[in-house]
């Protein structure tokens, strides 16, 4: 009662900036003398750059040198040529010719890794990050019990790459014993850190200037071009260089989203109550790998059990007398990281589409399935109360759309979506989202809704078209073409709807993410029977 700022929408300061063109992002950096510099890796994942011959590119215009570099914090070898502008620099990056290695182990096919994933969970039992009363046991005697049904089925997420709007790029200068660099970065301290060692100075002898982020989504908090870029600028005489990594590269070198593979099983008794829940999942772990590029010191011969990877799964809110939940930490070659909401970005879609097909089962209307199951936590029933409240569940639609919704919980925040979908010429359409949030006391609230928005956006943008594709080693599609982005004619009515709270605030950058594709797939089932099990979405027929 004594709050006379929280809770109250506030105006960002950012805004103005942003509109007039004052903020500076890390490609607005300009500096005295500065040199720009655009690179190479190899085409394949994993392979290396043989012998260069620079010829053609030194004789163009505009072009100052070449210089080779090794790999850095995950990254590949590669080489960067360095020119008076980056339109230059990019010229003399194509005129290069070398004859790429290719990667030692045998080229990359992520349609061979999903077969791997399925071979994975075959063969493996994985590790139990929780359990519950014996569902292994009650499964296997489900046969004899009388009036039972079991529902097993299979759910598949792709790798997906970062995309951010604004290439990767960072400003270096290292001159009298000293390293300056200017970026856009989630982790100062480990971009200052590796500059440092790629400098071969101390880590006081590097100043760090962050600026804004032109997207991060878990993309930034890598620091290999960091390592590139002080590199390049060793090789330029104290003059600043601006690295910045050509559309083409940044797709084709990403540390991308682990495809993740899982298998489902529930158990109904004869009244149609949910008794077993049975989930088991097998994809790359995310943080060993990351914190044996960025933090090599602390990395270790086995992994730990990655609770980033398996989040959305263990940590269900519904009351089921028994659960098991276990995954099969698998390594396939393809670098892999911190994408946008992590693992609950596709546990979420496994497990919410699977409970929308237990309802359908007990042939109960999904929204009361989930009341049933959520009888002992009051906070998860709220948020899911108040979507379907403002959603107008229940009532009719127009003619040709059909409503579906999801809950989940991450990052200490509880979300309920409910969409309402259509088909177009075949072509699915979002037109409307009601999102509820509990994230704790709620200090600006028009921030809260932003957020949400572009929640909305970014994930409606990988449902309908995240999938990165890995053929003989290649990432297929190298750009915006192949890889598109939600259009405004596309983007849904997104409305927010915030659940006062005493607790401590929590997130609200990722939590609106996950559940949007369950919400989607869930009300095209509603709306032409088909249950889609894959990411990206596609009809059939």
């Amino acid at each position: 009662s004594a709050f006379k700022q929280i809770g109250r929408g506030a105006p960002r300061k950012d805004i103005p900036s942003k509109v007039f063109g004052s903020a500076q992002f890390g490609l607005d950096v300009r500096l005295p003398q500065m040199v720009f510099a655009s690179l190479r890796m190899a085409p394949e994942l994993g392979g290396a750059p043989g012998g260069l011959d620079v010829a053609a590119a030194l004789a163009l215009p505009g072009v100052e040198r070449v210089v080779s570099f090794p790999p850095y914090a995950g990254a590949g070898a590669g080489f960067a040529v360095v020119g008076s502008s980056w339109w230059h620099a990019e010229r003399g990056a194509a005129a290069v010719k070398t004859d790429w290695r290719p990667r030692l182990a045998g080229s990359l096919d992520s349609a061979q890794i999903a077969r791997d994933l399925d071979r994975a969970l075959d063969e493996q039992s994985g590790f139990g990050f929780y359990q519950r009363g014996e569902a292994l046991q009650e499964l296997k005697t489900a046969q004899s019990t009388p009036g039972a049904r079991l529902l097993a089925a299979s759910y598949h997420a792709p790798y997906l790459a970062h995309a951010t709007l604004e290439p990767m790029n960072c400003t270096a200068q290292v001159q009298d014993g000293r390293v300056t660099i200017w970026l856009p970065t989630q982790v100062p301290q480990l971009a200052q850190a590796l500059a440092a060692r790629v400098a071969g100075v101390a880590l006081e002898q590097v100043a760090v200037h962050v600026t804004q982020l032109g997207g991060g989504f878990g993309r930034r908090l890598d620091v290999d071009f960091v390592g590139q870029a002080v590199r390049i600028a060793q090789e330029c005489g104290g003059r600043p260089v601006q690295l910045i990594w050509p559309r083409e590269q940044d797709f084709t070198h990403d540390f991308y989203r682990p495809m993740q593979t899982a298998r489902l099983k529930g158990l109904l008794d004869a009244e149609g109550q949910l008794q077993v829940l049975q989930v088991r999942a097998a994809g790359d772990a995310v943080s060993p790998r990351w914190i044996e590029r960025t933090m090599p010191a602390l990395s270790g011969p086995v992994d730990p059990p990655d609770k980033t990877t398996a989040e959305g799964l263990f940590d269900q809110p519904y009351d089921i007398p028994h659960q098991h939940m276990a995954h099969v930490a698998t390594r396939s070659g393809v670098p892999v990281g911190f994408w946008r909401s992590v693992g609950h970005s596709h546990n979420a879609f496994f497990t919410e589409s699977f409970i929308d097909e237990l309802a359908a089962l007990a042939e109960r209307d999904p929204l009361e399935f989930r009341r049933t199951l959520l009888a002992r936590a009051p906070r998860h029933l709220a948020v899911l109360n108040l979507a379907a409240e403002k959603a107008g569940w229940g009532s009719a639609v127009p003619s040709g759309r059909a409503r579906g919704i999801a809950l989940h919980e991450s990052f200490g925040s509880v979300v309920a979506q409910v969409a309402e979908v259509s088909l177009e010429r075949g072509q699915i359409r979002l037109h409307k989202v009601d999102c509820a949030i509990d994230c704790g006391i709620c200090v600006n609230p028009a921030t809260v809704a932003q957020q949400m928005e572009g929640s909305v956006v970014f994930a409606l943008t990988a449902l309908l078209y995240g999938d990165i594709h890995i053929e003989k080693g290649r990432v297929q599609g190298n750009n915006f073409p192949s890889h598109p982005l939600l259009t405004l004619a596309q983007a849904p009515q997104v409305r927010t709807h915030i659940l006062p709270s005493q607790r401590a605030p929590s997130g609200v950058g990722e939590p609106g993410v996950p559940p949007l594709a369950a919400a989607v797939a869930n009300a095209l089932y509603q709306l032409n029977g088909q249950r889609l099990r894959r990411l990206p979405l596609r009809t059939m027929g």
